[in-house]
């Protein structure tokens, strides 16, 4: 029999370690979940380290999705109480966007923040079917009835989603952030509210991805302004970046990994190999003249993997340097490589 070579001795051992579960996406994220609770979940509160140690209903949504999939029922309740209690005070079951630590919630901003209502209202939904707990169920229904009345939207007749209550509509467009469609979120909703308006937005989010394709990249900008067309928002920076790179994890998430709604986040990716800059102008052509951090590189590296062009998925843990964002993202993308296998 010829010798193996290290490198195929290594594969050998990777693949058994797949076969008996040692190695698998859910163990991985189990590990990772208790040092994300260490560094970033205080009493429930989420705390942005890379953003001054604020919390947000976004945050507050991606830990309880994380809870429930590592099936830790105490965090969860921990972070459902704080959520319920600090950000649901705006007169209906939305949440405000932002606490800041030492700031009276009287002196917040009680604008929302779509992406976040939607995270928390699915993370309800998940875990009151793994705990069989209805009222959570309940909870969670009233959060989306009350983001059709406030949320939704018509362009080009069809149903889109404001990134919050107030100050997204405009005279001549709408502001539309295409990272705030969790489609496998909007999948579950319709199998548990039954409204076709779930599946019709989840179908506006792919045609407003296939029409949004800027600059030499041909990718989707951060913020879009949907007007007589779709354009880069005037008021943010014309990037694909920070907010725009969970959109191939979303589609990858809820099974719309096809290749040619990847296409141009593949195209951008494999250009680099060692350095990946966060984010590229999208008018200007230029890239970021830093590393991407470690949650970004982690969403690369499932979306090659996802469409075929890796063999293997290699996402990275979490390490000492991630913040808060970059943890999240991590995370997210174990989970959403655990539903992709």
């Amino acid at each position: 029999m010829p010798k193996k070579s290290p490198l195929e001795i290594w594969l050998c051992l990777l693949m058994l370690g797949f076969a008996l579960g040692a190695c698998t996406p859910s163990t991985a994220l189990d590990r990772q979940w208790r040092t994300y609770k260490q560094r970033f979940i205080q009493d429930g509160r989420v705390v942005d380290t890379g953003n001054g140690g604020i919390s947000h209903s976004e945050g507050q949504g991606y830990a309880m999705l994380l809870a429930v999939a590592a099936d830790d029922r105490r965090t969860f309740e921990r972070l459902w109480s704080w959520t319920r209690n600090q950000l649901q005070r705006r007169g209906d079951h939305l949440f405000i966007w932002r606490r800041r630590p030492g700031v009276p919630v009287e002196k917040e901003d009680h604008n929302n923040a779509t992406d976040g209502d939607l995270l928390i209202a699915w993370a309800l939904l998940r875990a009151a079917q793994r705990w069989n707990r209805p009222t959570w169920r309940t909870d969670a229904l009233a959060i989306l009835q009350d983001l059709k009345k406030t949320g939704i939207r018509e362009w080009r007749n069809r149903p889109v989603m404001l990134p919050g209550a107030a100050g997204f509509v405009h005279p001549d467009h709408l502001t539309l952030n295409l990272s705030y469609w969790v489609f496998p979120a909007l999948r579950d909703f319709y199998r548990e509210d039954g409204d076709p308006l779930w599946p019709a937005l989840s179908d506006s989010g792919l045609n407003l991805l296939q029409a949004a394709r800027f600059g030499s990249w041909q990718l989707p900008s951060d913020w879009i302004a949907a007007g007589e067309s779709l354009a880069p928002d005037p008021d943010h920076p014309p990037r694909f970046g920070y907010d725009a790179v969970r959109i191939p994890l979303y589609l990858i998430w809820g099974n719309h990994d096809n290749p040619e709604i990847l296409t141009p986040f593949i195209r951008f990716w494999n250009q680099f190999d060692k350095f990946l800059p966060p984010w590229v102008d999208l008018e200007a052509d230029c890239l970021a003249a830093y590393q991407a951090p470690r949650g970004i590189r982690n969403v690369r590296s499932l979306t090659l993997y996802a469409a075929g062009r890796n063999r293997w998925p290699a996402l990275s843990p979490l390490a000492a340097d991630d913040d808060y964002y970059s943890a999240s993202l991590t995370l997210l993308a174990h989970l959403a490589l655990a539903h992709e296998r």
